[in-house]
């Protein structure tokens, strides 16, 4: 169960207080909106600065990020009725690695985990510059073995989900160009399917997950909930009026702002 608290902030730093929280959320959720992931980038640490620990800190940020899903979802909504198939995938095979994620946080070391995922992220944003027509089209996929969609998808959205479950940031980013890849979908299907199921449903059971671990400051969570659904449907608007490019072009820059910000955070710690 989520067990919310009101978190006193002083009166006369009320109103800036929120409308700061309001948009860092959402700017965050905006080009979460638009690449498939990072939100966690400035939202997470920014909960942090007010005074969160970081599990309560990121339990608050997956409820939020359930807003942007709701969000970017509402707006591209048309973009999932032919994916079904791959919707349940994500959503069968992932959710189990989520729910493992969330319940070994507080055992695993998170700096290792920042560090894997900080070279990954550095990794994407690499390959996808230098990939100019990645996700630019979409091709229809024909799935030529069970065995083969096992390899290449289903134990990587296992693992994916793991990663969401325990640190949250950049996860999206992954879950959206395994999809690009494997089922050569173009920016704007992938990214959809990835708010749909990641946003919606991944952050969700995450969220009540660890919320065992912390309490929920109401008074953040209500401001959050604002900026994250806002921002999400903003971004996804502007991604369906400028199209591919646009996406690639923020999904390669978050990428590479995302693995930086990790390899900082990790090495921060390691020292």
């Amino acid at each position: 169960m989520i067990t919310l608290i009101y978190l006193p902030i002083n009166p006369d730093f009320y109103f800036y207080n929120n409308v700061l929280i309001f948009l860092i959320s959402f700017i965050s959720n905006t080009f979460s909106a638009i690449s498939g992931g990072g939100a966690g980038l400035i939202q997470l640490p920014a909960l942090i600065l007010f005074g969160l620990p970081y599990y309560q800190a990121l339990a608050t940020h997956k409820v939020a990020t359930v807003a942007l899903g709701l969000g970017g979802s509402i707006r591209n909504f048309k973009h999932l009725t032919n994916d079904i198939y791959v919707l349940w995938q994500i959503l069968f095979f992932g959710t189990p690695g989520v729910v493992l994620g969330a319940s070994i946080v507080e055992f695993i070391s998170e700096q290792y985990l920042y560090l894997i995922l900080g070279f990954f992220s550095i990794i994407l944003a690499i390959y996808s510059f230098c990939k100019p027509s990645l996700g630019l089209n979409s091709t229809k996929y024909i799935i030529k073995s069970q065995l083969n969609l096992k390899l290449k998808f289903i134990i990587p959205i296992f693992f994916i989900g793991i990663l969401n479950g325990s640190i949250s940031s950049g996860t999206g980013l992954l879950v959206t160009i395994l999809l690009i890849k494997i089922f050569k979908m173009d920016f704007l299907r992938a990214v959809s399917l990835t708010f749909f199921t990641v946003g919606i449903f991944w952050n969700a059971i995450g969220a009540f997950s660890l919320s065992r671990i912390g309490y929920i400051p109401t008074n953040l969570l209500v401001i959050l909930i604002l900026g994250s659904f806002t921002g999400g449907y903003f971004g996804a608007h502007l991604s369906n009026l400028k199209g591919n490019k646009l996406i690639k072009s923020t999904f390669t820059i978050v990428c590479l702002l995302v693995g930086v910000s990790l390899l900082v955070k990790s090495i921060g710690s390691l020292l």
